[in-house]
C-alpha cells in the first residue's frame, strides 16, 4: 500500500496579494503524482502591506521584528486553515516566506516569516528559507519553482507563471532552465493603486490604454534583457530601473499599464518557441488584456484549472519541502547556477 506525505505548502509574494496556502497529498518516494486538498488565500489587511512594501528601509532590529510577527501571521493562519477544513495528519508545513531583499549578484537574499515561530504556533515540522544556501552557493536562489515544474508538469515544455513578476522555466535536452522574464504585477498593480484600484480587474484599465511606443521601445531596451542566464529580479530592480524609466513619460496611467503589456508580451515572446505549449499560471492569467495579446502572437497557451492558477508556487513550495524532507535535492544548478545541485531548506521540529 502506498504511504503519503501531507504538506501545507505557504506562499507570499511580491506583489503583496496575501498569504497563499495549499494543502497537498503526495505520494512517497514518488516525484509525479501529488493531489491539491484545499487551497486558500488570506488578504493582508492595508497596514501589513504597506509594512512589507517598505521593509527595505526598516532598521536591522525591525527587520528581526517583522520576521517574527510574520512568523505569528503565517503560523496562525495555518492552524486556522487546518481547523476550518478539518484537516488531518498534516507532515510538515513549507513555507516560501516574504521575500524583502534579493541581490543575489551582492550574495544576499533575505526571506521573512520565522520558521521556528511557525513551527511552534502549529507543533507541525515546519521548513523553511530556501533560497539563502543556494545564493551562498553561487547560484542566483531563483527561481525554485522550475523543478516542480520539471516533475509535477512535465507534458509541457514551458511553464509561464504571470506573478509578481513573469518568470519562465523550460525543458532543453535533458535538463531544465528558468529565470525572471520581467516585472509583471509588481508594476501593474502599483500604476493601478495610484488611480484607486488594487490591480487591474480583467485587464479593463489597459484595455482602455494606448500603446506608447517610445515607452515601449525604452522598455525593451533595458541590459537587463540581454543577460545571460542564469538571472534573476528582485523588487529593487523595479524600484531602481522600472519607475525611474516609467517617471520620465508623462502619459495616462491608462496608456502606462497598456504599453507596460505589451513590453511584457514582447519579452515573453522573444523567450519562447511559438510551436510548444505554454502552462500559463498566476495573476496574470486574469488579465484578459495580456491573455489576448499573447493569443494575437500566435503563441501555444495553456490555463489550467483556478486550483493551479492561483496556487501553483504554494504546490510547488511544497513540493520543495517534501524533496527536503526526503533527502532529496530541490535546487537545481542548471536553473541557479550554483555549482551543484543540492538540497535547500532550514528544519524546525522543536515541538
Amino acid at each position: 500500500m502506498s504511504k503519503f506525505t501531507n504538506i501545507i505548502g505557504l506562499m507570499s509574494g511580491t506583489s503583496l496579494d496575501g498569504l497563499d496556502i495549499c494543502a497537498v497529498r503526495f505520494e512517497e518516494n514518488q516525484l509525479q503524482k501529488f493531489e491539491i486538498i484545499n487551497c486558500k488565500t488570506i488578504s493582508y489587511n492595508e497596514q501589513l502591506r504597506n509594512k512589507l512594501k517598505n521593509s527595505i528601509h526598516l532598521s536591522d532590529e525591525e527587520i528581526l521584528n517583522l520576521n517574527i510577527e510574520l512568523g505569528v501571521i503565517f503560523g496562525n493562519a495555518t492552524n486556522n486553515f487546518i481547523k476550518e477544513y478539518n484537516l488531518k495528519n498534516i507532515d510538515i508545513i513549507s513555507s516560501h516566506g516574504h521575500t524583502i531583499f534579493h541581490e543575489p549578484d551582492i550574495g544576499k537574499t533575505l526571506q521573512i516569516g520565522d520558521g521556528k515561530t511557525i513551527n511552534k504556533l502549529t507543533g507541525i515540522k515546519t521548513i523553511n528559507n530556501f533560497r539563502a544556501q543556494d545564493v551562498a552557493l553561487g547560484g542566483q536562489g531563483a527561481p525554485l519553482v522550475p523543478i516542480g515544474d520539471m516533475y509535477l508538469f512535465e507534458e509541457f515544455k514551458y511553464c509561464l507563471n504571470l506573478g509578481g513578476f513573469a518568470n519562465i522555466s523550460f525543458k532543453k535536452e535533458k535538463n531544465i532552465y528558468a529565470f525572471d522574464i520581467c516585472p509583471m504585477n509588481t508594476v501593474l498593480n502599483h500604476y493601478c493603486k495610484i488611480i484607486g484600484a488594487e490591480f487591474d480587474l480583467d485587464g479593463n484599465f489597459s484595455k482602455e490604454g494606448s500603446l506608447n511606443k517610445k515607452l515601449f521601445n525604452h522598455l525593451n531596451s533595458i541590459t537587463y534583457y540581454e543577460k545571460k542566464l542564469p538571472k534573476s529580479l528582485g523588487i529593487e530592480f523595479v524600484n531602481k530601473i522600472i519607475f525611474p524609466l516609467i517617471e520620465n513619460y508623462k502619459i495616462e496611467i491608462k496608456d502606462i499599464l497598456n504599453t507596460y503589456i505589451h513590453h511584457v508580451v514582447f519579452q515573453i515572446k522573444k523567450n519562447v518557441d511559438t510551436k510548444n505549449k505554454i502552462l500559463i499560471t498566476g495573476g496574470g492569467a486574469y488579465n484578459k488584456t495580456l491573455i489576448n495579446c499573447l493569443k494575437k502572437e500566435r503563441l501555444k497557451i495553456h490555463i489550467p484549472q483556478k486550483e493551479i492558477v492561483d496556487y501553483k508556487e504554494a504546490l510547488i513550495f511544497a513540493f520543495l519541502g517534501k524533496l527536503k524532507n526526503e533527502g532529496l535535492n530541490n535546487c537545481l544548478k542548471s536553473v541557479t547556477g550554483a555549482f551543484k545541485d543540492h538540497s535547500s531548506g532550514d528544519v524546525f521540529n522543536l515541538i
